[in-house]
């Protein structure tokens, strides 16, 4: 099947997608719903995801990028490693498998379970060579199928990655306080779903570059409310973007990259 004829097939499912973001307080670590976010608003943030990561396309939903030893799955560009492979950056594509099988989603054969551990093409080139093969095409077809629990995936894991950062800070106040003034806005959900799952949560120690990490965590502690949230949020996402360039190790080449990741933060104060 053609990416043309998938790409008439990209529709919000009748599977609800809507839940409720959790915030963890400070005091007794109970929970607290804060945020409620609709079907229509969390596959609205999914398919803002989806252009950021992929353009929009169908064909961008499976993609091996240029320098690096793992598939970029899905709307959220989720990593996928071969067998014998790995690296710092979280694996976050089987997460999502569980995830989308555990609400309902039919596998294709490869992805059932005890079969989706590792990515089935061992390189770019081998994944470049199989890019219209039988597999690939059952590949897309599942990820053009399940684009609303790929957006909800995302959101929770931002609900996740909460408690995440509060243990790992040793500023869990103003870290709890610039994730509620950021959630609090209009286009704050956006953002703060877009950027955990564009650079992670900043809590793995594997994620560092010279013991510095760029997730979420290291841009919300960057924060001491000088600024209206979004603008802060962005500008001090530039600032921890720019360092994990400056610490990067000079063979991942990772300055060519920077422009773009500094025009995906300027939008999420617009």
């Amino acid at each position: 099947m053609k990416s043309g004829t998938l790409e008439k097939k990209v529709h919000a499912s009748s599977r609800p997608v809507g839940f409720t973001l959790a915030i963890i307080t400070l005091a007794n670590f109970s929970l607290h719903a804060v945020i409620d976010i609709s079907s229509a608003d969390a596959l609205r943030i999914g398919k803002r995801i989806w252009q950021n990561e992929c353009g929009g396309t169908v064909s961008g939903l499976t993609s091996w990028n240029v320098g690096e030893n793992f598939a970029s799955l899905g709307i959220g560009h989720f990593i996928w490693y071969p067998k014998g492979q790995g690296g710092p950056f979280d694996e976050s594509f089987p997460k999502l498998v569980r995830f989308v099988s555990a609400h309902g989603a039919k596998l294709p054969q490869f992805l059932l379970a005890g079969h989706d551990t590792f990515c089935p093409w061992n390189s770019r080139a081998e994944f470049q060579q199989a890019i219209d093969s039988p597999k690939m095409k059952q590949l897309r077809q599942f990820l053009v199928d399940t684009i609303d629990l790929q957006a909800q995936f995302l959101v929770t894991r931002l609900q996740e990655a909460l408690p995440k950062m509060l243990a790992e800070t040793a500023d869990r106040q103003n870290v709890q306080r610039q994730f509620d003034r950021v959630a609090a806005t209009a286009q704050g959900c956006y953002a703060l779903v877009d950027y955990v799952n564009f650079k992670g949560e900043g809590t793995l120690a594997t994620e560092r570059y010279h013991g510095e990490g760029w997730g979420l965590l290291q841009v919300l502690e960057n924060m001491h409310g000088a600024q209206s949230a979004l603008d802060e949020f962005a500008a001090s996402a530039k600032t921890v973007l720019r360092r994990r360039v400056a610490n990067s190790p000079p063979e991942r080449g990772e300055a060519r990259w920077l422009s773009g990741w500094l025009a995906r933060v300027d939008g999420y104060a617009k």
